[in-house]
């Protein structure tokens, strides 16, 4: 019903940049009641929820982790989300994946009501 792929993954230095991409394929007046998530995952770790946007809406959330260096954005017309990471550092190497949930914003939280995932991209940031 709704296929996410994210793209932009790599190797780089810390102190870098990078900006990850999901791209949702659906029908669009579905795809846009969504929210849509950003969630990263390191080997033998919980997978993380990293921040998340409402489609319908501007509200965002982000883990604490994050709070300052990464921004989650959308383009409703492209059917895309996105992720921008700045100051990047060595903990924040995982592979990072894109979800969506049609739950209530209330439940953002909660990876269990993300029904809709991607593969996801590997993220790797050496000292």
């Amino acid at each position: 019903q709704v296929q996410l792929v994210e793209s932009g993954g790599g190797l780089v230095q810390a102190g870098d940049s990078l900006s990850l991409s999901c791209a949702a394929s659906g029908r669009r007046s579905f795809v846009n009641t969504l929210n849509i998530a950003w969630f990263r995952q390191a080997p033998g770790k919980e997978r993380d929820l990293v921040a998340v946007i409402s489609w319908s809406g501007s509200m965002t959330d982000y883990a604490d982790s994050v709070k300052g260096r990464f921004t989650i954005s959308r383009d409703n017309d492209k059917l895309e989300a996105y992720l921008e990471m700045n100051s990047l550092k060595v903990e924040d190497t995982a592979v990072y994946y894109c979800a969506a949930s049609g739950s209530n914003w209330l439940s953002r939280l909660d990876s269990t009501v993300y029904n809709h995932w991607g593969q996801g991209t590997q993220v790797t940031v050496s000292s």
